[in-house]
């Protein structure tokens, strides 16, 4: 039995893809972080964070409100009203959640900026709102959103107000996912 035999042009060929698909395997890590920064999507938080430039001769006061959607009954509320924060620094808040129904329920918190036209500025490194939260009978969370006021923030904004909104999810859950169904 003989070996197929390849042309010069084919392993050339062959070469070439080989060699393109090397490329891209080892430029996909920074295209990914280079777009993450560019879209304002989930990149790495910890690059931001170390390289961001902090307004120290500026204070932005960010105040925090929550609300619940018809249908949800849990205790949702932040531990502070307000935070002073500078441009470009790395924030915490700290927002507490209780369900005193006997049923384990499930949540979606839906975030909001306004004004509006702040919203490019203000960015979630961490947030309790990327996914759905499941609390059981009486159990109460600390729920973490951490943020960053960007340096570019223009001048006149001073105020900033990051509202969320607790949506009871339980009923969208699959049959499967249900007790006893």
């Amino acid at each position: 039995m003989n070996a197929p035999r390849f042309s010069k042009s084919q392993i050339v060929r062959l070469l070439l893809v080989i060699i393109v698909m090397f490329a891209l395997g080892v430029s996909a890590v920074p295209l990914f972080n280079g777009a993450s920064r560019v879209l304002g999507i989930h990149g790495n938080a910890g690059d931001d964070q170390r390289s961001q430039r902090v307004d120290e001769s500026r204070q932005v006061r960010v105040k925090f409100l929550s609300s619940n959607a018809v249908n949800m009954v849990w205790g949702f509320y932040p531990k502070a009203d307000q935070l002073e924060v500078h441009p470009g620094a790395v924030n915490d808040m700290w927002f507490i959640a209780q369900n005193p129904t006997d049923q384990p329920m499930t949540a979606q918190a839906v975030p909001s900026i306004s004004p509006g036209s702040a919203a490019a500025y203000f960015h979630k490194t961490e947030c309790f709102c990327f996914t759905q939260q499941v609390l059981q009978p009486g159990e109460r969370v600390e729920m973490l959103v951490r943020f960053i006021v960007d340096y570019d923030l223009p001048k006149d904004i001073e105020q900033l107000t990051l509202g969320y909104t607790l949506f009871n999810v339980t009923s969208s859950k699959t049959p499967a996912s249900k007790s006893g169904g």
